[in-house]
């Protein structure tokens, strides 16, 4: 006894759609067959400085991992690797560069001329894929200001010792000044003076310092020289 017509067209449509939905689930697991996931898009950094480019990944097998590099320059291709295998390193980043099997790639001594956008592609066996961007940007330490800071700072200490021995050289030679001064007054006071090569003694009248027999003796030299003798 055979079947009626309509039960074969509803096996064959079951069929279809059993098919179709197969079909389905094998574009929606290929489409997200990999996952990937950056902490940190966005980094800072200043030069000679070591920066890891930090990612993660999760696939179905073992993906092929790339790093290119874009700039105002143009795009240059990093590195690319299996995990589990040697990485192919460019020329332009040959001992620069280590790669970590989580897909992440560490720079060293980083330069401003290392600033830009970092793509990384993570592609799956299968052809499906996954890429993602971190932007670096590498600021240089103004070494030159610190420098010309501390020449400016040295060439004040300077000045200012300068001026501290100018003044104590200044204040020695204002008190010798001051001491020769005082010495020749006094010297002047005990009767002599030099006036037009003629030597002439005086005497004051009253002398804390001369005995009654000197001020004698003055005033015999002072009468012999005005009388010529």
């Amino acid at each position: 006894m055979r079947p009626p017509p309509g039960g074969r067209t509803r096996s064959r449509g079951l069929s279809l759609g059993v098919l179709a939905l197969c079909v389905a689930a094998a574009r929606c697991l290929q489409s997200q067959g990999v996952s990937l996931y950056i902490p940190q898009p966005a980094i800072n950094a200043t030069v000679e400085e070591d920066i890891l480019l930090s990612v993660d990944y999760s696939c179905h097998g073992i993906p092929t991992i790339e790093w290119k590099y874009t700039s105002s320059w143009g795009v240059q291709k990093i590195v690319e690797w299996k995990p589990g295998t040697q990485a192919n390193i460019s020329q332009s980043h040959k001992d620069r560069v280590c790669t970590f099997d989580n897909g992440s790639i560490q720079l060293f001594s980083v330069g401003v001329r290392d600033s830009g956008s970092y793509i990384i592609t993570v592609t799956e066996r299968l052809g499906s894929s996954q890429f993602g961007t971190i932007v670096l940007h590498v600021s240089e330490i103004l070494y030159e200001d610190l420098h010309f800071v501390a020449v400016f700072l040295a060439f004040l200490v300077a000045v200012a010792a300068l001026l501290i021995s100018l003044m104590w050289v200044c204040n020695k030679c204002a008190y010798k000044f001051q001491r020769k001064r005082r010495h020749k007054l006094k010297g002047n006071s005990l009767g002599l003076v030099i006036i037009d090569a003629h030597v002439t003694f005086f005497l004051p009248r009253k002398h804390p310092q001369l005995s009654g027999n000197s001020q004698s003796v003055c005033l015999l030299l002072c009468r012999k020289h005005n009388r010529g003798d």
